[in-house]
């Protein structure tokens, strides 16, 4: 074995196994949480977002509303565990900035899972009572539902920022290490910006068409950065069969 860190054609060295080694538990975990969690998402209970009285009846027939949220929380976890052991993987002047990406990453699961107990349990229990109600109590049940749902949008904004923050600091942090591939760092950056857009627009006007074509941004620009970190990961080392 040559002493001496060969070069791949992206321009990058190639690192020895036992760094290599240290980023395939992250890679693996960030690509697997991220794959979940759009497959599963794709199961949930569709219709215009914005159109509360339609979309509630939807919710509320809904047989699969418990499991996919549950789904969810999971691939969320996953995804994020990912970027906290990104972090063990990180060294140098970088770590200083990955520690605050991995703090970020901490309160983004607590925010997650603040809003699945919104969306998945009570936004769920009231819009099931309000299809169900009599008609004198339908008014008062909506309103309550209605309430419910814009809490949820201040939670999914908090904790879109909290997604976009982390993996900004992470990818700052990536674009100092020396053994992640740098075209990694500024496809996580577009990433996180896109996090931080979502925030914004779910916090100002709900779930509207531009918050979903920025949620489709997030996850072309998401399967690109952790897809090549796996690649990276488990390439075999240059000169070996």
């Amino acid at each position: 074995m040559s002493a001496h860190p060969a070069i791949d054609p992206t321009g990058d060295l190639v690192q020895p196994a036992a760094r290599r080694a240290s980023l395939r538990l992250p890679a693996t975990l960030l690509l697997s949480g991220q794959l979940l969690y759009i497959g599963i998402t794709l199961l949930h209970t569709g219709g215009d977002a914005n159109d509360h009285h339609d979309v509630f009846a939807e919710y509320a027939h809904s047989g699969t509303w418990t499991v996919v949220h549950l789904g969810q929380f999971g691939s969320m976890a996953i995804f994020l565990a990912g970027l906290l052991v990104l972090f063990s993987a990180v060294d140098g002047p970088a770590r200083s900035t990955a520690r605050l990406g991995a703090a970020a990453a901490t309160a983004t699961l607590a925010l997650y899972g603040a809003l699945q107990a919104v969306d998945g349990v009570a936004l769920k229990q009231a819009v099931t009572a309000w299809a169900s109600a009599p008609e004198a109590e339908k008014a008062a049940r909506f309103a309550a539902a209605e309430a419910i749902r814009w809490l949820e949008w201040g939670m999914r904004s908090y904790q879109d920022i909290a997604l976009g923050l982390a993996l900004l600091l992470f990818a700052v942090a990536v674009a100092r290490a020396s053994r992640i591939p740098r075209p990694v760092a500024p496809l996580m950056g577009l990433a996180g910006l896109t996090y931080l857009v979502q925030g914004w627009v779910v916090g100002t006007e709900g779930f509207s068409a531009v918050e979903s074509t920025a949620i489709v941004l997030g996850y072309a620009l998401g399967l690109a950065w952790t897809t090549w970190l796996v690649v990276a990961a488990w390439r075999p080392p240059a000169g070996t069969r």
